[in-house]
């Protein structure tokens, strides 16, 4: 059967904040623009985690008042009537009662009690006919404290009356706060796992954007870039080639040369033209950013950028010259951030890889155990994504070994450590499937289109249903039901999967040729 090859969701980004501005109008920018994102090739994680709630709040009631009999009202809860939400002075203070609820680290839920009374209130004083920006950014408020409740879809249904309020043709400020609450919206539509809706939305700002600032300036290009980045994790690499261009040359223009803007950039472009099979470009963007780092003295960045390097080399099976890049980054990484950080363990699955495919399999295995032993004892500040991709990395060398029972059972750690992670779906997908494959080698095919049907589920609602990486999913898929004696249902899952991959790798690709002839035998069986 066609090999299947499990997607990627982008590097780790920061968890998702609660952003509330100090100024009414200054737009909320994302906070999980990366400084790498990851191609779709194997699976690891994704990005943005909210906090978690705090604790709930005492529910003890106040002691009554022994002279009078009568309870003691709270001391805001004058201010907090709904009849005082007309008091045009209402609205701020208890935007910045949310503020520094936030601040004061009381609880979300406080904040967001405060923060819907203070839209309310600012709904309420809007002049008639004119857009209340106040009450836009208050709505901002409230969707990152949702999000950050992991309430995303009231989020996105607060996002989606926000942007409604600004008009950007009554100038900066208006179309700052769409541009704001579009960037808003796409983040929040991610952490669903709603690719195709989040780039849409950042296509938006984007274009809100650009008319406010110009073409060329360089708040353009951070949200080109940041678009790029949701292309990649889309796996629609075109688009996301044609955005990260755009940031190159408007870095060009507004940067010195070698900036770390520049080397930011030359690092997706490398990424991008890597996932597109154009080694010899992703190496020359990879050295470019290589030298402007150095010339910061940003020497662990320069390691990071040596495994990618050595990661080219070994697609190009110039293993000697892989070998050197590895090596250097582990002596960087060992020195800077100890023997037991992740970043080694990430070094260590790149060699037990390389050394496999030079046929030196014992130094393999040896690396796989090194970096297992470092995922077992993380260090602290080591996430559960980073040891999540570590395991998914490590198990597909163990299917290499021909050690399925192993590689899955690295799956299902990995499965278990993403599984209440909000934000990781394309990450989950590529897991499932994996594991599906692993249940089909060992016979187990029941289990097999489960997870086949777990992974398809999420990947038609990431928007990724139109990726050669859909199309090898379902096409897998078929083959479990066959196994199953369901033909009329492989039947419809080849024929979709082939439609999708004479569209997406044209009909002479292994993977399309593959799965005609799982279509004819499928025919054949069922007397067509």
């Amino acid at each position: 059967m066609p090999g299947l090859v499990s997607v990627k969701s982008p590097a780790e980004a920061p968890p998702l904040r609660i952003a509330v501005p100090d100024e009414p109008h200054t737009p909320i920018r994302p906070e999980s623009i990366r400084s790498e994102p990851t191609i779709p090739k194997s699976s690891s994680p994704a990005p943005r985690r909210p906090p978690s709630p705090s604790p709930s709040n005492s529910r003890a009631k106040p002691s009554p008042d022994r002279s009078s009999g009568k309870k003691k009202s709270p001391p805001e809860k004058n201010l907090l009537d709904e009849s005082s939400l007309d008091n045009p002075d209402l609205g701020p203070f208890l935007l910045k009662l949310a503020r520094d609820t936030i601040a004061s680290g009381e609880g979300p839920n406080k904040a967001l009690d405060y923060a819907l009374r203070a839209a309310k209130s600012f709904e309420r004083c809007a002049v008639e006919g004119e857009p209340s920006l106040d009450l836009a950014m208050s709505l901002h408020v409230v969707a990152a404290i949702y999000c950050s409740l992991g309430r995303f879809e009231e989020a996105v249904s607060v996002l989606e009356r926000a942007i409604k309020v600004p008009e950007v043709s009554r100038g900066a400020d208006h179309a700052l706060a769409a541009f704001s609450g579009y960037m808003q919206l796409g983040d929040t539509h991610s952490m669903l796992g709603q690719l195709d809706r989040s780039i849409d939305c950042y296509k938006e700002g984007l274009k809100v954007q650009m008319e406010a600032l110009g073409d060329n300036d360089p708040r353009v290009a951070e949200t080109c870039r940041y678009l790029a980045e949701a292309h990649v994790q889309a796996m629609q690499f075109d688009e996301a080639e044609i955005m990260c261009k755009n940031t190159l040359e408007i870095h060009r223009v507004h940067s010195p040369p070698a900036s770390l803007e520049e080397a930011a950039d030359r690092r997706l472009m490398a990424l991008i033209c890597e996932a597109k099979g154009d080694y010899e470009s992703a190496l020359e963007h990879l050295v470019l950013a290589s030298m402007s780092m150095i010339a910061n003295g940003q020497e662990n960045e320069v390691a990071a950028i040596d495994v990618s390097i050595g990661n080219i080399y070994l697609a190009l099976a110039r293993f000697d010259e892989a070998v050197f890049a590895y090596q250097k980054a582990l002596t960087v990484f060992k020195s800077s951030k100890g023997d037991n950080h992740p970043s080694v363990a990430s070094v260590f699955v790149r060699l037990a890889d390389l050394y496999y495919k030079t046929g030196k399999l014992r130094e393999s295995r040896s690396y796989c155990e090194n970096a297992l032993r470092i995922y077992a004892k993380p260090v602290p500040g080591t996430t559960a994504e980073e040891i999540a991709s570590g395991m998914a990395e490590i198990s597909a060398i163990y299917e290499m070994f021909n050690e399925p029972e192993e590689a899955l059972k690295l799956l299902q750690k990995a499965m278990k450590l993403l599984e209440d992670k909000p934000g990781q779906h394309s990450t989950i997908s590529g897991i499932k499937a994996r594991m599906g494959v692993m249940f089909y080698m060992v016979g187990r095919y029941e289990e097999s289109q489960s997870s086949f049907e777990s992974a398809v589920a999420i990947l038609r609602a990431s928007g990724e249903r139109k990726s050669a990486f859909f199309g090898v999913v379902l096409n897998q898929m078929g083959l479990a039901c066959v196994q199953l004696f369901k033909i009329d249902e492989a039947a419809e899952l080849f024929e979709e999967a082939r439609e999708i991959l004479e569209q997406e790798c044209g009909p002479c690709h292994q993977d399309t040729l593959g799965v005609y002839s799982n279509l004819a035998a499928t025919y054949d069986a069922m007397g067509r």
